[in-house]
């Protein structure tokens, strides 16, 4: 019962205090989520900007419609995908397999060709679109653990990323922007603290066959 009433506890944050941080304990806890995050075939096409520095925020304002969580919150989470993921990125995760769990060639070939030939057969586009998919269960995964560790949350898809990304330089990265996650400490004045939580009924919602 204790994760249903952090995710009860849970809501978008619409005003940080922007004089609290949340602990550097609690950041590396965040960060570990995301690395834990599931993703399709264990890939990992996404990757995730850590940003504190208030200056650079405040150039994000305009960009996010004037919403002010992205800088008045502790950390403002940048959930991006690889813009070109390509069969060596693919390759390179199989390498990684076997270095972690020493899976001998003969367990992993079948597996990875499979992949690879999905990979070189999808048009960059496709690969893009399954890659976003993963930035939302990422997302999903980050919301629940901040719930866990009491941590105010805003996701946020209300950004220009094109604008985001000219400002962030992304592109040298090979990064595009999908998500944003203001992390930080709710304000005491925010007038949605301590509002009910709006769901429907779980009989409405979900479906038992």
């Amino acid at each position: 019962m204790n994760i249903l009433n952090d995710l009860l506890w849970r809501y978008a944050t619409k005003k940080f205090d922007s004089t609290e941080k949340i602990s550097k304990e609690q950041l590396d806890t965040l960060k570990e989520a995301f690395n834990l995050t599931a993703t399709s075939y264990g890939l990992q096409p996404i990757k995730m900007l850590v940003i504190e520095n208030k200056e650079l925020r405040e150039n994000l304002v305009p960009i996010s419609y004037g919403q002010r969580q992205v800088v008045d919150a502790s950390h403002l989470l940048v959930i991006c995908i690889q813009k070109d993921y390509t069969v060596k990125d693919v390759e390179a995760y199989f390498e990684l397999v076997k270095k972690i769990r020493n899976t001998p060639d003969v367990v992993i070939d079948p597996f990875k060709k499979n992949v690879v030939s999905i990979f070189s057969n999808k048009p960059v586009e496709d690969i893009q679109q399954a890659s976003k998919f993963q930035a939302y269960l990422a997302l999903g995964n980050l919301l629940t653990v901040c719930a866990a560790l009491k941590i105010d949350s805003c996701p946020m898809e209300g950004f220009i990323p094109e604008k985001l990304d000219e400002i962030l330089n992304l592109n040298e990265l090979n990064l595009q922007s999908v998500l944003l996650l203001p992390v930080g400490i709710r304000a005491s004045d925010d007038p949605m603290s301590g509002q009910k939580k709006v769901r429907k009924p779980i009989s409405e919602s979900v479906i038992e066959l």
